[in-house]
């Protein structure tokens, strides 16, 4: 109980072995600082020809897509739990799939490893439709 105080978490002890009796208070975490902003994508596509006399043909022009949202999130004043806190991180999430969210936290101040995988590459679709999830900030 004395740990848990000192971390700044709630003690509630309880009859059920499967719920823990020291647990995060709301008072704990990141909160959006701000709104949060649409990310778009561009990708080359075919259009109709440019109005000019110097061509019938379709031209290449770059779309944007919408792909999901990014937000800053600020870190709540509470006792550090293993030190090195980032206090403002960025929250990057990406409808991928009806059935795929894809989030990622950086730190927008400084660049951080991040191990290679050469399944995961970079989302450069369109927001998926008729989603099987929610989503809120």
């Amino acid at each position: 109980q004395s740990i848990c105080s000192l971390r700044g978490c709630c003690w509630s002890p309880q009859s059920d072995t499967r719920v823990p009796w020291c647990f995060f208070s709301p008072r704990h975490g990141y909160r959006v600082q701000g709104s949060q902003r649409s990310t778009r994508s561009g990708k080359l596509g075919l259009g109709p020809p440019l109005p000019t006399p110097l061509t019938s043909h379709p031209t290449q022009h770059l779309l944007f897509v919408s792909q999901g949202f990014e937000a800053t999130l600020q870190r709540l004043p509470s006792p550090s739990l293993f030190g090195k806190e980032i206090h403002t991180v960025l929250l990057t999430g990406e409808y991928q799939t009806r059935s795929r969210f894809r989030f990622k936290i950086t730190d927008p101040k400084a660049q951080r490893f991040e191990v290679p995988h050469e399944h995961v590459r970079p989302f450069t679709g369109s927001a998926a439709s008729g989603l099987q999830y929610k989503v809120e900030l």
